[in-house]
């Protein structure tokens, strides 16, 4: 591989008091800067300023006595930091050792944001067909040459090695290639370290994002997490909306769904929970109402329903989901006065004494209410507009499971009551008792239930 294509290098490890880069400190450094004027080895003890654990001394060989004199990272950090600027940092699981620096950095008031290369990622890029990519098996695998392992300037050297090894088994384009995309990343906020990245999972789930003072800002569903995390940070923003999030984020979390199913009830529940500020469409609305179809004297006449009616789910004769009365007042005289329907015989207005209804004396009305029309051609009517507003009763006489992976999702009379390893016992969740029907989860499920044949099973409440 040619140096031209990649000229400004740095192989580079750490040793550390722990696994835990906000707690633990450095204990030793080691670099290897490659660059047009040659390949040039640095390392040094450092003083952590905290006693090292037997087990890592055990492990690393570096002792509290050896670091004693050695200096603090705050001393050493220009040196470091001089040594590392304009290159690619080059790392075995790199995401440890960038996290470190960063850290130390931080403490001594210094930027560190250098693009960052994982050799355990390129070593599974370049060479997919092997399961294991930690550093003794790169080492058994190309025959490198160890000095001390465990060391510094030692697995430092070890990476170096790999990377000089990879023209014997791959043409440069194609290595080029591969550390390409891997450098490629989104610009990610300011606030947050890509590295983090690495460790979300390529799976059906549910994200959320936090802003200022840990508020949900925007929450979620993604059947590949990663990717769809990652699009939120694009350079190229289609709506104003994402780029907004974008600038915000200061903090994201994430949870695993056993499919999309899972993934589409855990984003309903969690955004009615947390509420964040970019979500809306999927916002808890205690209005959320439909037209109940009754029959007075013959007539048919709607009354409206709210969830909070216990058999909203299960009665028969409901129609459109609506966020408010009054939109649902609006939307139903619209569907009345295209079909010329009378709206005093449907309850949207009061009587007038009697009298017939403003629209029939303007032809908008065909006149049930003058008696021009019979009631059996007006109700026949009403059926026919509202066909396509019906809503879909609960099909089941309970509460059922759906199964998805090694997942039960508890649903009963369109509301979501969780989700519990399909193993375990529903009744966890069915001891919650009826809960409020579910605009979202009767919108996500009252399409799908059909095809899922014998993965929804009946439960006893």
């Amino acid at each position: 591989m040619s140096k031209t294509s990649f000229p400004r290098l740095a192989f580079v490890d750490l040793e550390t008091t722990g696994g835990t880069a906000t707690t633990d400190r450095v204990t030793e450094v080691g670099i290897i800067e490659v660059d047009e004027d040659g390949v040039r080895q640095w390392s040094s003890l450092v003083n952590p300023e905290m006693p090292i654990p037997p087990f890592i001394q055990g492990l690393t060989g570096i002792t509290n006595d050896m670091v004693a004199n050695a200096p603090t990272f705050a001393e050493l950090a220009d040196d470091i930091h001089a040594r590392l600027a304009d290159r690619v940092f080059i790392a075995h699981n790199a995401r440890f050792d960038h996290g470190f620096l960063k850290n130390e950095f931080r403490r001594t008031g210094h930027e560190f944001r250098p693009p960052v290369l994982c050799t355990v990622r390129l070593s599974r890029k370049l060479f997919p067909g092997f399961a294991r990519h930690n550093l003794d098996s790169i080492v058994e695998r190309h025959r490198l040459e160890v000095t001390q392992r465990h060391r510094a300037l030692g697995d430092a050297q070890l990476i170096w090695q790999f990377w000089q090894k990879l023209p014997e088994s791959h043409a440069p384009a194609v290595i080029e290639e591969a550390v390409s995309r891997l450098l490629t990343r989104p610009t990610m906020p300011s606030r947050l370290d890509a590295l983090q990245m690495d460790s979300v999972p390529s799976t059906h789930g549910v994200y959320l994002f936090y802003g200022e003072n840990d508020l949900p800002l925007y929450i979620g569903k993604a059947n590949n997490l990663r990717r769809r995390i990652l699009s939120h940070f694009s350079t190229d923003h289609a709506l104003p909306k994402e780029l907004a999030i974008s600038q915000q984020v200061e903090r994201i979390d994430w949870l695993h769904a056993s499919g999309e199913l899972g993934a589409l009830l855990k984003e309903a529940e969690l955004i009615k929970k947390l509420k964040p500020a970019h979500n809306v469409k999927l916002r808890a609305n205690e209005e959320i109402c439909s037209w109940r179809l009754l029959e007075r004297n013959g007539s048919l006449r709607l009354g409206l329903a709210v969830t909070d009616d216990l058999f909203f789910g299960h009665d028969t004769a409901l129609y459109g989901l609506y966020t408010s009365k009054r939109r649902a007042t609006d939307a139903m005289k619209s569907v009345a006065d295209a079909h010329a329907l009378c709206h005093v015989t449907l309850g949207l207005e009061k009587p007038r004494g009697g009298k017939a209804c403003f629209a029939s004396q303007v032809k908008k009305c065909l006149g049930v209410c003058a008696g021009r029309e019979p009631v059996a051609e007006h109700n026949a009517r009403v059926l026919e507009a509202l066909a396509g507003l019906r809503l879909r009763a609960w099909p089941y006489p309970g509460p059922i499971g759906i199964v998805e992976g090694d997942s039960l999702h508890v649903i009963d009379g369109w509301a979501y009551l969780g989700t519990i390893h399909a193993k375990d016992d529903p009744r966890i969740l069915l001891r919650r008792g009826q809960q409020r029907f579910d605009r979202d989860v009767y919108q996500i499920l009252q399409k799908k239930l059909a095809a899922l044949g014998d993965r929804v099973i009946a439960l006893n409440g």
